[in-house]
């Protein structure tokens, strides 16, 4: 369930770096836009929004499952959870951007930048927090 909700959370700050214009295009959207055209332009412009969120949820929901499979020794430490977001944004970056095809940006701005690695700590902050310490 922590996963779902960091990605709930994630989705917040994304929509905030997207408006004031720091990110261009939320990237679970270009996704689906991308690799997916024929499901994305299905469904009714007013209705894709929910679409991408259901997407970035159940994306988000698996890592949290990654995050409860590592050892606990390791989910203990106050770093784990931000390294996690930033790993997992480093997986993403290295593995399933290649695997979908998807060309890397190399020209992103420094603002960009900052709004990915600024949503993927609260990724990581968010999934690793628990209201009973060192008890999942």
């Amino acid at each position: 369930m922590r996963g779902a909700i960091a990605a709930m959370a994630m989705s917040g700050l994304r929509r905030v770096s997207t408006t004031v214009g720091m990110l261009d295009q939320a990237p679970p959207e270009a996704i689906l836009q991308d690799r997916a055209p024929g499901v994305f332009y299905r469904v009714p412009v007013a209705r894709r929004p929910a679409l991408v969120e259901a997407a970035h949820i159940g994306y988000g929901t698996l890592g949290g499952v990654g995050f409860g499979l590592l050892p606990a020794r390791w989910r203990r430490h106050t770093w784990a959870g931000p390294v996690y977001g930033l790993l997992f944004w480093a997986g993403y970056e290295a593995g399933i951007r290649p695997l979908l095809g998807l060309a890397r940006d190399r020209h992103r701005r420094a603002p960009q930048r900052l709004a990915l690695i600024a949503d993927h700590l609260l990724y990581g902050v968010v999934v690793a927090a628990s209201p009973w310490p060192y008890r999942d």
